[in-house]
Protein backbone atom coordinates (compact mmCIF):
# COMPACT_ATOMS: atom_id res chain seq x y z
CA UNK A 1 0.00 0.00 0.00
CA UNK A 2 1.62 3.15 -0.95
CA UNK A 3 0.62 5.93 1.75
CA UNK A 4 1.26 9.65 1.73
CA UNK A 5 1.56 11.79 5.10
CA UNK A 6 0.27 15.34 4.84
CA UNK A 7 1.02 17.73 8.35
CA UNK A 8 2.40 20.76 8.65
CA UNK A 9 4.59 19.66 11.98
CA UNK A 10 7.58 18.11 10.92
CA UNK A 11 7.98 15.75 13.93
CA UNK A 12 4.56 14.29 13.51
CA UNK A 13 5.56 13.60 9.79
CA UNK A 14 8.44 12.31 10.47
CA UNK A 15 7.34 10.20 13.11
CA UNK A 16 4.60 8.76 11.29
CA UNK A 17 6.74 7.95 8.78
CA UNK A 18 9.13 6.06 11.17
CA UNK A 19 5.90 3.83 12.54
CA UNK A 20 4.23 3.25 9.38
CA UNK A 21 7.21 2.27 7.59
CA UNK A 22 7.66 -0.53 9.40
CA UNK A 23 4.76 -2.26 8.85
CA UNK A 24 5.48 -4.80 6.26
CA UNK A 25 2.63 -3.61 4.06
CA UNK A 26 2.46 -0.27 4.15
CA UNK A 27 5.79 2.44 1.96
CA UNK A 28 5.54 5.85 2.84
CA UNK A 29 5.94 7.40 -0.72
CA UNK A 30 6.13 10.88 0.13
CA UNK A 31 5.56 13.54 3.04
CA UNK A 32 4.09 17.19 2.26
CA UNK A 33 3.53 20.27 4.63
CA UNK A 34 0.69 21.41 3.11
CA UNK A 35 -2.37 20.52 0.93
CA UNK A 36 -1.17 22.16 -2.20
CA UNK A 37 2.27 20.14 -1.62
CA UNK A 38 -0.01 17.15 -1.08
CA UNK A 39 -1.71 17.63 -3.91
CA UNK A 40 1.31 17.91 -6.54
CA UNK A 41 2.78 14.32 -4.75
CA UNK A 42 -0.57 12.70 -5.41
CA UNK A 43 0.00 13.20 -9.61
CA UNK A 44 3.60 12.32 -9.14
CA UNK A 45 3.38 9.66 -6.71
CA UNK A 46 -0.33 8.20 -7.10
CA UNK A 47 -0.41 6.74 -3.23
CA UNK A 48 -3.04 4.44 -2.35
CA UNK A 49 -4.20 6.55 0.66
CA UNK A 50 -3.41 10.17 1.96
CA UNK A 51 -3.42 10.63 5.63
CA UNK A 52 -4.58 14.32 5.75
CA UNK A 53 -3.98 17.09 8.40
CA UNK A 54 -7.17 20.06 8.54
CA UNK A 55 -5.13 22.59 9.77
CA UNK A 56 -2.23 23.49 7.93
CA UNK A 57 -0.75 27.20 5.70
CA UNK A 58 -1.07 27.97 2.11
CA UNK A 59 -3.67 25.03 1.24
CA UNK A 60 -5.66 22.84 4.58
CA UNK A 61 -6.72 19.53 4.60
CA UNK A 62 -10.36 20.29 4.04
CA UNK A 63 -9.42 22.66 0.38
CA UNK A 64 -6.46 19.57 -0.96
CA UNK A 65 -9.20 16.70 0.20
CA UNK A 66 -11.77 18.09 -2.52
CA UNK A 67 -9.22 18.61 -5.48
CA UNK A 68 -7.84 15.02 -5.02
CA UNK A 69 -11.28 13.11 -4.96
CA UNK A 70 -11.89 15.51 -7.78
CA UNK A 71 -8.76 14.58 -9.81
CA UNK A 72 -8.04 11.24 -8.27
CA UNK A 73 -11.37 9.56 -6.77
CA UNK A 74 -9.25 6.14 -6.52
CA UNK A 75 -7.25 7.89 -3.88
CA UNK A 76 -8.37 7.18 -0.50
CA UNK A 77 -8.44 9.84 2.06
CA UNK A 78 -8.31 9.74 6.02
CA UNK A 79 -8.45 13.00 7.66
CA UNK A 80 -6.15 12.96 11.21
CA UNK A 81 -6.56 16.38 13.49
CA UNK A 82 -6.60 16.57 16.73
CA UNK A 83 -9.59 18.68 16.50
CA UNK A 84 -12.49 16.84 18.16
CA UNK A 85 -14.99 19.32 16.09
CA UNK A 86 -18.12 17.40 14.73
CA UNK A 87 -18.07 20.03 11.76
CA UNK A 88 -14.68 19.19 10.15
CA UNK A 89 -16.58 15.06 9.95
CA UNK A 90 -19.54 16.41 8.18
CA UNK A 91 -16.75 19.04 5.79
CA UNK A 92 -14.58 15.95 5.57
CA UNK A 93 -17.07 13.41 4.57
CA UNK A 94 -19.10 15.49 2.50
CA UNK A 95 -16.32 16.14 -0.29
CA UNK A 96 -15.02 12.65 -0.42
CA UNK A 97 -13.03 11.85 2.41
CA UNK A 98 -13.15 7.66 3.68
CA UNK A 99 -12.14 8.42 7.15
CA UNK A 100 -11.54 10.15 10.13
CA UNK A 101 -8.94 9.54 12.69
CA UNK A 102 -7.43 11.84 15.87
CA UNK A 103 -3.62 11.79 16.47
CA UNK A 104 -3.75 10.65 19.68
CA UNK A 105 -4.78 6.92 18.17
CA UNK A 106 -2.48 3.97 18.96
CA UNK A 107 0.20 3.30 15.93
CA UNK A 108 -0.93 -0.40 15.69
CA UNK A 109 -4.90 0.81 15.70
CA UNK A 110 -3.70 3.68 13.06
CA UNK A 111 -1.91 0.86 10.72
CA UNK A 112 -5.53 -0.66 11.10
CA UNK A 113 -7.76 1.72 10.59
CA UNK A 114 -5.44 2.34 6.91
CA UNK A 115 -5.68 -0.96 6.19
CA UNK A 116 -9.95 -0.91 6.68
CA UNK A 117 -10.10 2.39 4.45
CA UNK A 118 -7.79 0.24 1.85
CA UNK A 119 -10.35 -2.18 1.23
CA UNK A 120 -13.11 0.23 0.78
CA UNK A 121 -14.49 0.93 3.94
CA UNK A 122 -15.49 4.26 5.84
CA UNK A 123 -13.84 4.71 9.12
CA UNK A 124 -15.43 6.68 12.01
CA UNK A 125 -14.39 6.51 15.43
CA UNK A 126 -16.91 5.68 18.29
CA UNK A 127 -16.48 8.75 20.21
CA UNK A 128 -16.52 10.84 17.09
CA UNK A 129 -20.00 9.17 15.84
CA UNK A 130 -21.40 9.89 18.84
CA UNK A 131 -20.87 13.40 18.71
CA UNK A 132 -22.12 13.87 15.01
CA UNK A 133 -25.22 11.87 16.06
CA UNK A 134 -25.50 13.87 19.49
CA UNK A 135 -25.02 17.53 16.78
CA UNK A 136 -27.43 16.22 14.43
CA UNK A 137 -30.01 15.55 17.63
CA UNK A 138 -29.16 18.83 18.42
CA UNK A 139 -29.98 20.74 15.37
CA UNK A 140 -32.79 19.00 14.89
CA UNK A 141 -34.05 20.37 18.29
CA UNK A 142 -32.84 23.44 18.61
CA UNK A 143 -33.51 26.50 16.58
CA UNK A 144 -31.08 28.40 14.26
CA UNK A 145 -29.19 31.29 16.41
CA UNK A 146 -31.03 34.62 15.56
CA UNK A 147 -27.61 36.37 15.41
CA UNK A 148 -27.77 38.82 12.35
CA UNK A 149 -24.79 37.32 9.60
CA UNK A 150 -23.91 41.36 9.41
CA UNK A 151 -22.97 41.04 13.04
CA UNK A 152 -21.76 37.68 13.55
CA UNK A 153 -18.96 38.90 10.81
CA UNK A 154 -17.67 41.95 13.17
CA UNK A 155 -14.44 41.99 14.07
CA UNK A 156 -13.74 38.79 11.62
CA UNK A 157 -15.61 36.47 14.15
CA UNK A 158 -17.04 32.89 13.36
CA UNK A 159 -20.21 31.55 13.48
CA UNK A 160 -18.69 28.84 16.04
CA UNK A 161 -16.74 31.89 17.77
CA UNK A 162 -19.84 33.90 18.45
CA UNK A 163 -21.32 30.64 20.13
CA UNK A 164 -18.50 30.22 22.40
CA UNK A 165 -18.51 33.87 23.09
CA UNK A 166 -21.71 33.84 23.96
CA UNK A 167 -21.14 31.27 26.29
CA UNK A 168 -18.53 33.54 27.68
CA UNK A 169 -20.87 35.98 28.15
CA UNK A 170 -23.61 33.62 30.09
CA UNK A 171 -20.82 32.94 32.85
CA UNK A 172 -19.76 28.96 31.88
CA UNK A 173 -16.58 27.39 32.02
CA UNK A 174 -14.32 25.65 29.24
CA UNK A 175 -15.85 22.50 30.49
CA UNK A 176 -19.07 23.74 29.92
CA UNK A 177 -18.76 25.07 26.70
CA UNK A 178 -17.03 21.75 25.16
CA UNK A 179 -20.33 20.01 26.47
CA UNK A 180 -23.31 22.05 25.12
CA UNK A 181 -20.86 22.56 21.57
CA UNK A 182 -20.01 18.81 21.00
CA UNK A 183 -16.11 19.98 21.14
CA UNK A 184 -13.19 19.11 23.34
CA UNK A 185 -11.91 21.24 25.42
CA UNK A 186 -8.86 22.08 23.51
CA UNK A 187 -10.64 23.17 20.86
CA UNK A 188 -12.49 25.74 22.86
CA UNK A 189 -9.25 26.68 24.50
CA UNK A 190 -8.18 26.97 21.17
CA UNK A 191 -10.99 28.96 20.09
CA UNK A 192 -11.04 31.59 23.02
CA UNK A 193 -7.58 32.34 22.65
CA UNK A 194 -9.02 33.34 18.48
CA UNK A 195 -11.62 35.80 19.90
CA UNK A 196 -9.42 37.37 22.07
CA UNK A 197 -7.31 38.44 19.34
CA UNK A 198 -10.02 39.33 17.47
CA UNK A 199 -11.34 41.79 19.83
CA UNK A 200 -7.51 42.75 21.21
CA UNK A 201 -8.88 41.65 24.72
CA UNK A 202 -7.14 39.47 27.72
CA UNK A 203 -10.36 38.22 29.50
CA UNK A 204 -13.78 37.02 29.38
CA UNK A 205 -15.32 39.90 31.00
CA UNK A 206 -13.51 42.09 28.75
CA UNK A 207 -14.69 39.93 25.58
CA UNK A 208 -18.25 39.54 26.94
CA UNK A 209 -18.52 43.32 27.65
CA UNK A 210 -17.06 44.36 24.43
CA UNK A 211 -18.96 42.41 22.88
CA UNK A 212 -22.35 43.86 23.66
CA UNK A 213 -21.57 47.02 23.34
CA UNK A 214 -20.67 46.46 19.69
CA UNK A 215 -23.51 44.43 19.03
CA UNK A 216 -22.28 40.96 18.68
CA UNK A 217 -23.98 39.59 21.39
Amino acid sequence: MRLLLVDDQELIRESLSIVLNMEPDIEVVGLAENGEIAVELCASEQPDVVLMDIHMPVMNGVEATKRIKQQWPHIRVIILTTFQEVQYVVDALSIGAEGYLLKAIHPKDLAAGIRLVWKGETLIPQDIAKLLVSQINMNSLTPETNIPKKERTKFGLTEREVEVLQCLADGLHNKEIAEKLFLSEGTVKNYISSIYSKLDVHDRLKAAKKAQEKGVL
